[in-house]
């Protein structure tokens, strides 16, 4: 069995360096959803990298991301799903694709912003700092609303909570478009949350992810075999004392895919008296990545 130590103890000597570089605004709203990456919480994710990939960690598939990366400088709008493991996974791609020799795949890491939900500024002055080493635009996640909407909160306090999401997230779409017009690539989580082991619904993909895929031209998917962060079972919400451990972290990209005719071809199946169409084309990207995941893994075990 490796060695799993939590963060908090394992990369202690670090907190001090990160929280003095930390500038990202501690709460959110519609003034401040596009942040871009601080250098100093990069450089020190890049060390707990190195440091816990094990050989053979790598990008599979060069040719799919290179096709991606041709697409996106020929002027589509590129959108990369991604599987959702762990707080390492953004840094894991875009170092791994910085640690390849070739310029275009520098040059894509480069592009790369990802959606990232409020919580990683507001949960915990580290995690905040750990997250701005990479550039992002912040959402209210649907999730998150529906929390409050099921609270017991006032009926006064929920209207508020609701127009604040809405502020936040029109903000967030002005943003991300502004990205894809300098031809930025945006990275999206579809299940919204971190896959927990033995709860399959934080494998389902989020129903808006289907509006994604009417404002992207092509997108890849990422699928995402090991892991270097798991979630603690002893406190699966305190992001602090996920466990840290060593391991090959391979990133598998599909073959390019058209957005629209994907979609297109999808919906087209689905029953006209069907009570939610748009779930259906994100359960097929889940589908997808599952399948990759699986073939991926096969490889991983054989040597």
């Amino acid at each position: 069995m490796e060695e799993q130590v939590e963060l908090i103890v394992k990369y202690k000597n670090y907190f001090d360096k990160l929280l003095a570089s930390s500038t990202a605004p501690a709460k959110i709203d519609e003034t401040n959803v596009y942040e871009k990456a601080n250098p100093v919480p990069r450089k020190i994710l890049y060390e707990m990298l190195a440091e816990n990939h094990l050989p053979g960690s790598r990008i599979e598939n060069k040719e799919n991301f290179k096709a991606f990366y041709d697409a996106v400088q020929s002027g589509k709008r590129g959108l990369i799903l991604m599987e959702h493991y762990s707080n390492l996974d953004l840094p894991a791609i875009i170092y791994r694709l910085e640690q390849e020799e070739e310029d275009w795949a520098k040059d894509l890491a480069s592009r790369i912003v990802a959606i990232a939900g409020m919580k990683l500024n507001e949960a915990h002055p580290l995690v905040r700092a750990w997250t701005e080493g990479f550039t992002r635009v912040v959402v209210y996640p649907s999730r998150s609303l529906q929390n409050v909407l099921n609270s017991d909160a006032s009926e006064e306090d929920k209207k508020a909570e609701e127009l604040k999401a809405k502020k936040i997230n029109f903000a967030a779409m002005r943003a991300m478009d502004a990205c894809k017009k300098r031809g930025e690539v945006i990275l999206v989580f579809p299940a919204g949350t971190r896959y927990r082991p033995g709860v399959p619904e934080t494998k389902r993909g989020l129903r808006e992810i289907d509006s994604y895929l009417r404002l992207f031209d092509v997108m890849i998917l990422v699928s995402n075999n090991g892991n270097c962060l798991r979630i603690n079972p002893a406190d699966t919400e305190n992001m602090m004392r996920d466990l840290v451990c060593k391991d090959e972290v391979i990133l598998a990209a599909s073959p390019v895919i058209e957005c629209k005719p994907f979609r297109n071809e999808i919906l087209a199946k689905v029953a006209e008296d069907d009570p939610d169409p748009k779930q259906h084309t994100i359960d097929r990207v889940m589908e997808i990545l599952e399948e990759q995941h699986n073939e991926i893994e096969k490889i991983r075990h054989a040597h």
